[in-house]
């Protein structure tokens, strides 16, 4: 499972960032893709070369993004959408067919705004094309943002569905209008601190701060996980500076990051927060960190070598 989440300073940077959640880890790295790549898509799908920056792996000398973000500070994740996500089984003639392996480079490599991407995507076909043996198709929903707003986009058997993500959060599923819908049960919840009450001859008085917040849910349930992250990035305390918004994102994420040991699939093995990474617009750097090193390490674009074709990765 996963959770994403995008917020902006007061100078109107914009902060992304992911959980990555399952079990074991595919040798991810941060990976650079260099506008000059010689990128070939799967079907018709162009390519405008923007250069891009994320976490991901390399197969069949192609850049497998779990989430990214380009040169023009436009970013894009995927989360797990396994029951409900259902893409095209081949192309379709007269719209632009993307490989689902190669939906977050397509948007990164080609667009500079969400305005750009949900324009575009009134005539895409995502196709349930994998890219060799080893990988089979991940059945995936994508959040991407920019410094203006967010969108959800889920291809299901009824095609292509484009959300306006007003709230800038994401888990898995259910289908995202219901995630919205489902915050209206936790409404009353607050941060501020509860007034003492009267009932009867009893006064009643809190005992602490955080009562005004009982009932936010705490279990790693996706639905949860969407209510807890949405709360937490909607009201963490605006933050200045590059390193505070760096950790306000990173602490948004982890309000909602799975433990090992607490939620076990069907096969015994149990998830847990393989690794958090998030993207900062403002110095086109990417931030990453790992359940066994909590450590946050920064890589950014301007370090790798921008005049090169070829793929990189720390």
């Amino acid at each position: 499972m996963c959770t994403a989440v995008r917020f902006v300073d007061g100078e109107d940077n914009m902060f992304f960032g992911r959980n990555l959640d399952w079990s074991f880890s595919y040798g991810e790295k941060v990976l650079y893709t260099p506008k000059d790549y010689n990128y070939q898509p799967a079907f018709n799908a162009e390519d405008r070369n923007h250069a891009v920056l994320g976490v991901g792996i390399i197969a069949d000398d192609t850049p497998l993004y779990f989430d990214c973000a380009n040169d023009a500070g436009l970013a894009v994740a995927g989360l797990n959408f396994p029951g409900y996500a259902e893409y095209a089984p081949d192309s379709v003639n007269l719209t632009a067919n993307v490989a689902a392996y190669e939906f977050p480079l397509w948007v990164a490599r080609n667009f500079t705004s969400v305005d750009d991407v949900e324009e575009a995507l009134k005539n895409v076909t995502i196709v349930a094309k994998p890219i060799n043996d080893q990988y089979p198709v991940s059945m995936l929903h994508w959040i991407i943002g920019d410094a203006t707003r967010s969108i959800v986009v889920e291809y299901m058997a009824d095609g292509m569905h484009v959300y306006h993500d007003d709230i800038d959060a994401l888990t898995n599923q259910p289908q995202f209008p219901y995630h919205m819908q489902n915050l209206i049960n936790y409404i009353n919840v607050d941060p501020k601190p509860i007034e003492s009450v009267k009932w009867g001859n009893a006064d009643l008085k809190a005992w602490g701060a955080g009562l005004s917040a009982h009932g936010l849910p705490g279990d790693p349930n996706s639905t949860s996980r969407f209510v807890r992250v949405s709360y937490t990035n909607a009201h963490y305390p605006q933050q200045k500076g590059e390193q505070d918004n760096v950790t306000r994102l990173f602490k948004t994420l982890s309000s909602a990051a799975m433990v090992d040991g607490n939620s076990m699939m069907s096969n015994g093995q149990y998830e847990k927060t393989i690794f958090t990474s998030g993207f900062s617009a403002n110095t086109m750097t990417y931030y990453k960190s790992t359940y066994d090193d909590p450590t946050i390490r920064a890589y950014a674009m301007a370090d790798f070598d921008a005049s090169s074709n070829q793929l990189q990765t720390k």
